[in-house]
């Protein structure tokens, strides 16, 4: 069974500054010596969590997008993290999923954080995307998604019933999923955030009990480092296993770490503990 090496960047990042903070992800990217499949940026990675998207919004075919094709391509990964997209006369919050071919995918964030406006700024995104990666299926949140259970739920119905939930990234960027009965419908969590550190322990409970309801490895990509509204992050980038387990986690300080997360592990830990059989039967609307 195939392994899954991720590596995430835990990062301080320059306020609402795509140059410098670019100059410096590419920094930390090139340094990454180990093998590794996927690499994760925080979310809105080249400026911070701003709500000034008139200002910093980009196209599909911006410098943003261009330079994770070839930080992509160079390193010979699979690079992620959200930025600030401009579509149709909107601005979505969205996660690019960057293959190394140039082939991509993106995932809109749903959950926009009303507390800080975010929902005045952003259009909400309508669909789930889960990719496929050396055999495993990741679904791709981002930040406030992540309070929002439903959204992440395992569902156990066939594809053609699964509506807004189960659209699997097209076959031209990645490996579409079929989903057969009893079969997870994907097999790790992925969060990228700017989540502060005065909710952190939100972050950590939220982040464990997804692991856990969903028999996924979960994982969450946060920043570090006070962002130009003087809020402070304290990272907890972390890796929680399927029974809820610590794998990794970092605090206050950047941080650079590979991961190898085990099929053989998930599989058996679904196998010992059936409890997906019992769970309730839904449908996203």
């Amino acid at each position: 069974m195939n392994d899954l090496k991720i590596t995430l960047i835990q990062t301080d990042l320059f306020w609402e500054n795509k140059a410098a903070n670019l100059q410096m992800l590419e920094q930390k990217i090139n340094s990454i010596s180990q093998a590794t499949h996927v690499v994760v940026l925080p979310e809105m990675f080249s400026t911070g969590f701003s709500m000034k998207p008139e200002l910093f919004a980009e196209k599909m075919d911006g410098k943003t997008v261009a330079w994770m094709k070839e930080m992509a391509a160079t390193k010979k990964i699979i690079l992620t993290g959200s930025i600030i997209i401009a579509h149709n006369g909107r601005y979505y919050n969205r996660l690019v999923w960057m293959l190394p071919n140039g082939g991509y995918g993106y995932y809109d964030k749903r959950h926009l954080f009303a507390f800080g406006a975010e929902d005045k700024h952003y259009a909400a995104g309508e669909k789930r995307l889960i990719v496929s990666v050396n055999g495993w299926k990741i679904n791709l949140q981002v930040c406030y998604d992540l309070r929002f259970p439903v959204w992440a739920r395992q569902q156990a119905l066939p594809p053609h019933s699964r509506g807004l939930a189960g659209r699997a990234l097209e076959e031209t960027v990645s490996e579409a999923h079929e989903k057969t009965d009893g079969e997870a419908e994907y097999d790790v969590l992925l969060y990228v955030a700017n989540w502060p550190e005065r909710r952190i322990h939100a972050w950590k409970t939220l982040l464990m009990a997804r692991a856990i309801e969903n028999q996924c490895y979960a994982i969450g990509v946060n920043r570090v480092g006070k962002d130009g509204n003087d809020i402070y992050h304290s990272g907890a980038s972390m890796v929680a296993g399927p029974m809820g387990e610590m794998l990794y986690q970092k605090e206050h300080d950047a941080d650079i770490f590979t991961i190898h997360l085990s099929k053989e592990h998930l599989i058996a830990t679904r196998e010992k503990f059936p409890f997906s059989k019992d769970a309730d039967d839904f449908i996203l609307v």
